[in-house]
């Protein structure tokens, strides 16, 4: 009985990682929108057994990153507009909400954490994958510094619908510079413990994510 409750503890916690793996090559645009998912190559790709590639394809099918199509089997779901605005609209509530909270129950090490981010940000700006993940570890930042559970469920879900966005905006001319400049303002609020300060600085960093992502989707990067 306690052999069988580990093993299955032991799966969990593999599905977990196949997922985690399988997010960060979408992030870092890997993996595209339309691309297969194909049980049988992921398990030489990622180097592991069927069943936690199984419960990794279960998890991103349940998140609606997935779809079904005759003969092509599972394939990553591509945005439309309307569900980019959707997303957007979601992301600019809980991440306005997170930097509020942050706001309030962020400590001092976290704070120097964002502050410390902020600082190097412009050491990957040249680096379309180093710049993806340096503007995620700063949003997570706060999303842990905000100390809400339930806030941070739902953050992670939105975060992975993101992903299928693909690497960020920043190659848009004067979006990086944009960008660090709005992350500076959201973080100087929070520093100062101002909540409608951060909260709103954070709603309108993501209401120019969302213009630069529509200039990107329509083609438009002047």
């Amino acid at each position: 009985m306690i052999q069988e409750t580990l093993a299955k503890g032991a799966s969990r916690g593999l599905g977990q990682k196949a997922y985690e793996k399988l997010i960060q090559a979408i992030e870092d645009g890997f993996l595209t929108p339309d691309s297969r998912l194909v049980e049988g190559e992921l398990v030489t790709w990622l180097g592991m057994s069927r069943t936690p590639i199984r419960e990794a394809l279960q998890r991103l099918d349940a998140e609606g990153l997935l779809v079904h199509e005759p003969r092509n089997g599972m394939t990553l779901v591509k945005l439309d507009h309307e569900r980019v605005v959707e997303l957007y609209r979601m992301r600019e509530i809980l991440e306005g909400g997170a930097a509020g909270f942050a706001a309030q129950h962020a400590s001092q090490a976290e704070i120097q954490v964002m502050q410390d981010l902020c600082a190097s940000e412009h050491e990957v700006m040249g680096d379309p994958v180093l710049g993806a993940r340096h503007n995620r570890n700063f949003h997570q930042s706060i999303f842990r510094a905000a100390h809400n559970r339930y806030l941070l469920r739902n953050l992670s879900m939105l975060t992975s619908s993101l992903a299928l966005l693909g690497n960020y905006t920043r190659h848009i001319e004067g979006r990086a510079e944009q960008a660090a400049h709005e992350h500076a303002e959201i973080v100087a609020a929070i520093a100062a413990r101002d909540v409608a300060g951060a909260e709103n600085a954070a709603r309108s960093h993501i209401r120019s994510a969302q213009q630069a992502r529509l200039k990107d989707i329509l083609g438009i990067h002047n």
